[in-house]
């Protein structure tokens, strides 16, 4: 360790808020922590989920940013303040928006201001799936090689297709977008002064994993081949500028007008930049033979292996239930990144589901004291039914749900599959259709990790970090069931910001090795859940009955 008396910054962006915390770069103890909701995003704007459509304005994550971040400079002594050296980043992705020439998304342009096609296209806007699917072909069959080799079925929540329907769906933007960026890529070149494209820092895992940026085909896919499915995708690739570079680099000195706003001391540096799920895992101590599940809305699940260990693996059989990057989630390493489109908003939505009527009568009538029932449900429902579904004799029966509820991520993407809940009956209640929720959600990952041991990846450790994995034993010991391994939880309420504070502490020079980093700053086991042998048969016969109905609805 090169330099212990220093202090760092992660900042997560979120899908519905920004979390930002300051570590202690010898200990990894957070100092202070703050979190911004995004206005227009709380208020519902910019989101049609019955057309899969979710996009974010930039102004939103500019003012949560400086909220959040000057709410967690708030909880430090000067004396800590002083001691910053550098802040790291991460957000959501694929998350690109369109640009002008100087890097400034169209949405901060007066002319485009309320125009959802020039915002930010949140990971979970799934209104590309038509142009993934034509993408996906192409890029699998259209030349000698095959773009997808390391990734699969190219997916509608992703860099390419999403620039392509935007492009087809707004003639306006189609015009005035110079390029397209990640998110990741702009909060990064905003706060070191650079976002122009050509030169801006661009993030490994972004690139690797959405973008299929690899050496193998010396970088992006061919220009002639993007160019053959609209000249503008080619366009893009031209001016993406610099290559990819892990997270863990500098990516420069915080500019004099971000230093002043936010109140830093000068010299502050940048780090570079990585999606969500992945700074989770390098705040969860990531290393080899590893599965780190970042379970929130989505799960999204890590893996890191050497690259001459590929040889073992079915590369074929992998891409399957997981995409393959280089430098994605650790430097020198190839990350795999799988995971399911849908685990907390499932609950999410059968939350809302059952709020309904309480929302109808709140509107109709108006009065105080409905408004206060409506409070109390909404905070109260999940954790009663997940007291009553724990309370249901072990070995009941509960209906057969699948957890494709917003389309299934793996195995074999297809961002058009639904959910579903079968086996109904008169005498079926809110806690056991709950049950088969969580099941549908614990048995999609035991699918993921039954499709890894076929394809030669093992995993020995099993560690869960994100809020379900904290607030919700109930979750936890059925994944242990159902799965038959330990899961580990985390003492971290925030790992996707620990782990930027990881880069961060990289970056600034506090750290020369990202193993030693983790040693120090990782987040720790705070509680195991173990397989119940009791269950193990009965839940056997319910996974089946899970893979059957998977089978149906394939």
């Amino acid at each position: 360790m090169k330099t212990p008396d220093k202090n760092v910054i992660g900042v997560d962006f979120g899908s519905d808020s920004v979390r930002a915390v300051i570590v202690r770069a010898e200990t990894g103890e957070v100092l202070s922590a703050g979190v911004s909701f995004y206005e227009r995003w709380r208020l519902g704007k910019y989101q049609r989920p019955e057309q899969a459509v979710f996009r974010q304005h930039p102004q939103d994550y500019l003012d949560s940013f400086v909220e959040c971040v000057g709410r967690a400079l708030d909880g430090l002594t000067e004396q800590e303040r002083v001691k910053i050296s550098g802040i790291g980043i991460d957000t959501t992705g694929s998350t690109p928006a369109p640009v002008d020439e100087e890097g400034t998304p169209l949405a901060l342009l007066e002319e485009f201001s309320e125009n959802e096609n020039a915002m930010f296209y949140l990971w979970k806007d799934h209104s590309a799936h038509r142009e993934a699917e034509e993408i996906s072909r192409v890029f699998s069959g259209g030349s000698d090689i095959n773009y997808c080799k390391y990734m699969g079925t190219y997916s509608a929540e992703w860099y390419w297709a999403k620039i392509l329907h935007g492009i087809r769906e707004d003639r306006e933007v189609r015009e005035k977008a110079y390029t397209w960026v990640e998110h990741c890529d702009w909060m990064v070149g905003l706060l070191t002064g650079n976002t122009r494209p050509e030169t801006m820092y661009h993030s490994a895992c972004a690139a690797g994993y959405k973008a299929l940026w690899n050496r193998e085909w010396g970088g992006l896919p061919d220009g002639a081949l993007l160019a053959g499915i609209d000249p503008c995708l080619r366009r893009v690739r031209d001016r993406c500028g610099n290559d990819p570079r892990p997270a863990t680099v500098c990516a420069g000195v915080m500019s004099e007008k971000w230093r002043a706003l936010l109140g830093l001391p000068e010299g502050v540096t940048v780090s570079g930049s990585s999606f969500d799920a992945h700074a989770g895992a390098v705040g969860a101590g990531i290393d080899e033979k590893m599965l780190v599940c970042t379970i929130g809305t989505s799960a999204v699940d890590m893996v890191v292996m050497k690259p001459g260990q590929l040889k073992n693996v079915d590369i074929q059989r992998l891409t399957r239930y997981g995409g393959l990057a280089e430098d994605g989630i650790l430097p020198g390493y190839v990350g795999i990144e799988t995971g399911q489109a849908a685990f907390g908003d499932l609950f999410a939505w059968f939350k809302r589901l059952l709020l309904w009527p309480f929302e109808q009568i709140r509107e109709f009538t108006g009065e105080d004291g409905c408004e206060l029932i409506y409070e109390e449900a909404e905070k109260r429902i999940l954790p009663l039914l997940e007291k009553a579904a724990a309370a249901l004799p072990e070995k009941t029966d509960f209906p057969v749900a699948l957890d494709w509820f917003n389309g299934r991520r793996y195995p074999d993407t297809d961002d058009l599959k639904r959910g579903m809940i079968s086996g109904l009956s008169l005498g079926c209640g809110a806690p056991e259709i709950y049950r088969a929720l969580v099941f549908a959600a614990v048995g999609g990952l035991n699918r993921i990790l039954c499709g890894f041991d076929k394809a030669g990846v093992r995993i020995e450790k099993v560690r869960a970090v994100g809020g379900i994995s904290r607030k919700s034993d109930y979750i936890m010991q059925m994944m242990a069931d159902v799965t038959g391994r330990k899961i580990a939880v985390l003492d971290a309420d925030q790992t996707c910001a620990l782990g930027a504070a990881v880069y961060a502490a990289m970056g600034s020079g506090c750290y020369e090795d990202i193993h030693e980093a983790l040693v120090h700053m990782a987040a720790k086991e705070e509680k195991q859940f173990y397989p119940d042998k009791n269950m193990e048969d009965h839940y056997r016969e319910r996974y089946e009955e899970y893979l059957r109905a998977a089978e149906r609805m394939s």
